[in-house]
């Protein structure tokens, strides 16, 4: 499926006018909202039971809907295509999607870095909000109604085929489907498969914003660990890429947490034999970390070495640091050497890894690829090769980091789309 075909000439007159948006997440639940509130007839489609699945997953459950950072702070957390966005952050900013929110009656809070969450702490009123407004701008809904290809006609959509076979004719179609990461939530690659069937280039999804494997299993002894205030540093072929402090988490393949989330995105392609190094304390230089060391070893000078350990990480992790330092946990305090402290400080400074590869869209937060954005206008979400059809959301090559700046590109990405198919719709 895929491929598209001629829309009979009666559907085709029962609905010269009407707009299409296929796929009920955030850029989808946008685009309909603004296609409808700028006078368009409007139909909504989502496969799914109820809309904004994946919106009730984002945030943990709490939905990070954006970001208060100003424009140009925005657009540097913009991995790819940053440029791509100005006309559709310009249509729906974040103070504007935020207004939004609010005035359908969901009160908004901001926490560290400009994350900004519904005050409830439920993603699930995020939805209800844009549901309200949708509503009241007359949005006519269809649930477990599956898009299975689009419809063409002399080089312009005609309209959508339905999974079960039914043909709805539209002058304007919005794909909003998303990538394929949490491919649960409906997530599939439908709007990949769209594009390329009218011509489009695709650029290969790739799981992004996830975790890492990695080739050293010494993780998995401190798997479930949450580390704060550390700091991941990156290494490809010698050159740092990637080095910021926050929070990581070990786990039973390796790493996961916001800071191996963030540089999973920042990796190449093949990102196997890329170095990692976990600074424990990044506090701490060598030579302060060494006078810490001396000062908990002269507290119980006749016990083993994990006691001191212990005090500098979890129990599990202490056991690690003192094997990859080559010493016993059981070593008494007092007959560690200096040579021996150096190599302990070392670790905790520096605990070595290297790149396997990465998880799967199962655990990505979204997706890296998907619709080459030369084919599309930034000032309309058009396609440049077929009239009518409009992308939004996830489905396009635009990617950013974590803190709810890939939501506010889905906010604006749809609203923009909306607004363009609308104007095509009133002949504008």
């Amino acid at each position: 499926m895929g491929a598209v075909q001629r829309l009979p000439e009666q559907e085709r007159r029962m609905n010269p006018g009407r707009i299409v948006v296929v796929g009920g997440g955030p850029a989808g639940m946008m685009a309909a909202l603004f296609a409808a509130r700028g006078g368009a007839e409007v139909m909504l489609l989502e496969r799914n039971e109820k809309l904004g699945k994946k919106l009730y997953i984002t945030g943990k459950g709490r939905c990070n809907l954006t970001n208060t950072a100003p424009p140009g702070e925005f657009l540097q957390n913009v991995m790819r295509n940053p440029r791509f966005l100005y006309s559709a952050l310009d249509a729906l900013d974040n103070t504007k999607l935020m207004a939004l929110i609010e005035n359908a009656g969901t009160p908004l809070k901001i926490e560290r870095g400009g994350r900004v969450f519904p005050v409830s702490d439920h993603a699930s009123d995020v939805t209800k909000a844009l549901m309200g407004e949708m509503a009241r701008a007359g949005v006519q809904i269809r649930l477990r109604a599956g898009a299975a290809q689009l419809v063409l006609s002399d080089g312009r959509i005609a309209g959508v085929e339905l999974d079960d076979g039914s043909l709805l004719g539209a002058q304007a179609v919005v794909v909003a489907t998303g990538g394929l990461s949490y491919p649960s939530t409906g997530s599939t690659g439908d709007g990949l498969r769209f594009a390329q069937g009218a011509g489009h280039v695709v650029h290969e999804p790739l799981p992004a914003l996830v975790p890492i494997e990695t080739e050293e299993s010494w993780p998995r002894g401190a798997m479930g660990i949450s580390l704060r205030n550390v700091r991941l540093t990156a290494e490809d072929r010698g050159k740092k890429i990637f080095s910021d402090q926050g929070e990581l988490m070990l786990t039973h393949f390796g790493l996961s947490g916001p800071l191996a989330l963030t540089l999973s995105s920042l990796l190449p392609e093949d990102p196997a034999g890329v170095r990692l190094f976990v600074d424990l304390k990044p506090a701490l230089d060598a030579e302060a970390l060494d006078a810490r060391l001396l000062r908990d070893f002269a507290q119980a000078p006749r016990k083993g070495l994990i006691s001191a350990l212990d005090g500098l990480a979890p129990h599990s992790l202490a056991l690690i640091i003192a094997e990859l330092a080559g010493l016993s946990p059981a070593k008494p305090i007092h007959s560690v050497t200096q040579a021996e402290r150096k190599a302990l400080i070392q670790v905790i400074k520096g605990m070595a890894l290297t790149v396997k590869g990465l998880r799967g869209f199962q655990e990505a937060v979204i997706t890296r690829g998907g619709v080459d954005v030369k084919q599309i206008s930034p000032s309309t979400m058009q396609s440049r090769l077929i009239e009518g059809l409009f992308f939004a959301g996830e489905v396009l090559d635009v990617d950013a980091l974590t803190g709810g700046f890939n939501l506010q590109i889905a906010f604006s990405t749809g609203a923009l789309a909306g607004m363009s198919a609308a104007s095509l719709q009133a002949g504008r």
